[in-house]
């Protein structure tokens, strides 16, 4: 059973950056859409293999997304952080990323890693 693992939260300064990794065990990744979610609001998300990504309005162009089939990772780059970026960061497996809203629906998720953004 795929099982997600998410890395790289922390405390970081207003402005600086901060890359996230949802690490896959059990399952390959790239077989299934992934999202990322901040305590329940859907972020991003990437489709299945080397597919289409899409981001909530409020992120778009400081939020990316990337993936690393190797490593059987997605990434969640964040740029420009500030305090409103503060929360718990959850990535999550499921069937297609058609829309942000949906990803609170996929089937499965990670414990979360917390990002902190603070001077």
């Amino acid at each position: 059973q795929l099982k997600l693992v998410e890395t790289g939260g922390g405390l970081v300064q207003p402005g600086g950056s901060l890359t996230l990794g949802c690490t896959a065990s059990g399952g390959t990744l790239k077989d299934h859409a992934v999202g990322w979610m901040r305590e329940g609001l859907g972020l991003g998300c990437t489709s299945r293999g080397e597919g289409n990504t899409r981001y909530d309005d409020s992120v778009k162009g400081r939020f990316t997304i990337t993936r690393d089939n190797a490593k059987n990772t997605v990434y969640l780059q964040i740029n420009n952080l500030n305090s409103e970026d503060t929360g718990i960061y959850t990535c999550a497996a499921g069937g297609v990323c058609m829309s942000v809203n949906l990803i609170k629906r996929y089937s499965i998720r990670g414990q979360g890693t917390q990002v902190t953004v603070s001077s």
